[in-house]
Formats: structure tokens, sequence, C-alpha cells
């Protein structure tokens, strides 16, 4: 198990309801680490997110191929994606919550104890009617590796 390191995170979500895409971007600083049995990164979200007020904790568990997603403070939710299960989670809509289902339509992670990109896709349903198709990627470089890329620039 590593400490935490602050980290440079960037954010792309994609949404598509009735083939309408949504897409979010977010570049923020947070923390990231390596736990036993996979890696832990955490950031506050924004107003360009529409969870402002909400901290985010993604954990990537290897072994298992899943991945946790919750956010808490100003909204709740806790989404589950695993590879060839469907969960049901709950998601705070800010005005009260809902249990939905979430399939894994793909994961893939190239996450180590330097960083490095993890990307997932999932389908949310309510009462199993498909409600929307989301694809996220997380991309995860810690500072002092910004740091050390930057020093031999500033020498030259």
């Amino acid at each position: 198990m590593s400490k935490q390191k602050e980290a440079l995170i960037k954010i792309q979500g994609i949404q598509r309801v009735d083939g309408d895409n949504d897409v979010v971007e977010l570049l923020t600083t947070g923390f990231f680490s390596k736990r036993k049995d996979g890696y832990l990164i955490t950031y506050e979200e924004s107003e360009a997110t529409g969870f402002e007020g909400a901290s985010t904790t993604l954990f990537y568990e290897e072994k298992e191929d899943r991945v946790t997603l919750t956010r808490s403070g100003s909204v709740n939710s806790q989404l589950i994606v695993e590879k060839g299960k469907r969960h049901q989670c709950s998601y705070d809509l800010g005005f009260g919550s809902m249990i939905i289902g979430v399939s894994c339509d793909h994961l893939q992670s190239s996450l180590s104890s330097e960083g490095g990109n993890i990307s997932f896709g999932y389908s949310l349903d309510l009462n199993t009617a498909l409600t929307s198709e989301n694809h996220v990627s997380v991309s995860v470089v810690p500072k002092s590796r910004l740091r050390a890329e930057e020093a031999p620039a500033a020498r030259g």
C-alpha cells in the first residue's frame, strides 16, 4: 500500500440519451494511491460536472475488474461497474435518490503506482428500461512525476 500522492486528474464523461451525447470534461487536482487490492482516486467535483460540493472517490479493484464510484457531500451516490455483472445502485438526483441498474459495457485500466489511465462504459436502467449509456475516461499523473518531467526542460 502506498501513501496518497497529489495528482493531476483529467476526467471525461460522455452520456448518451436517445442518441444525443452530453460531454463533460474536468481537469482538477486530487489524490491517488495504490492499495493492496487496487487503486484509489479522489477529487472534488465542480460546477462543470453538475456535482459542485461533492467529493468523488473512484476505487478500481484489479482482481475483480470492478470500479466503485462514490460521491458524497451535496449528493450521495454509489455506482458499481463490474465486468459481466449488473448491480443495483443508489443514485442521488439532488432532490432524492433512486435505485438504478448498472451494467458494465467495458472496463480497461493501465493504472500503476505511477498513475495511468482507466476507462469504463456502463448502461443505466430504471425498472430494466435503458435510460442512458455512459463512458468515463480518467487520466492520473502524480504531481511528483510532473515536476520530474519539467525539471530537465527548466535546466536546458
